[in-house]
């Protein structure tokens, strides 16, 4: 296997909400456009490593459907992620989809992003998402790699309970 060139954006040895690119994660649901769907976010340990878990109750009910783990990737409003193919995180969830969400300078809406989807498995796996595979969701403009501002681990879209831990977030690039 080729060696890769990584960025790191959190390893979780903070032990807290703050990530390793010295922001914090923060949970945000429906409710803030009058959902009732319910989540926290929590730094853990889960089948020895530590971790941030996502867990909650995703509802359809009053317009909503999403709980998520967002976190801003820069301190100075944007990061330039073109040297790299995409992003890689290692995940144990429930077998349940979710989707990763980026917004860049050009997402001005709540609602638009850029979006892919995985399924987490009850086991640690390394999930890696090439940014060719996001897609534009309410946005008629592509990713652009140079203003990506935030990410967002989402449970969304469907009634379902979220539980999914998160232990390490990086952007990688294949040598």
């Amino acid at each position: 296997m080729p060696s890769a060139m990584r960025r790191m954006i959190d390893d979780r040895s903070s032990g807290d909400l703050r990530a390793s690119i010295g922001t914090d994660w923060r949970v945000v649901t429906d409710t803030v456009m009058g959902g009732v769907s319910s989540g926290s976010l929590v730094p853990t340990d889960v089948a020895g490593r530590s971790c941030l878990r996502l867990s909650g109750d995703v509802s359809l009910e009053n317009n909503g459907g999403f709980v998520q783990a967002s976190l801003d990737l820069s301190l100075a409003g944007a990061l330039d992620a073109r040297d790299f193919q995409g992003i890689e995180l290692d995940v144990y969830g429930n077998r349940e989809r979710y989707n990763l969400h980026l917004r860049t300078l050009d997402t001005r809406i709540v609602w638009q992003s850029f979006r892919a989807s995985f399924i987490a498995e009850p086991c640690w796996q390394t999930v890696r998402l090439p940014f060719s595979e996001f897609r534009p969701y309410r946005i008629d403009r592509p990713l652009d790699l140079q203003t990506l501002r935030r990410l967002g681990v989402v449970a969304i879209g469907r009634t379902m309970q979220a539980d999914l831990c998160i232990a390490r977030i990086v952007l990688y690039q294949e040598a």
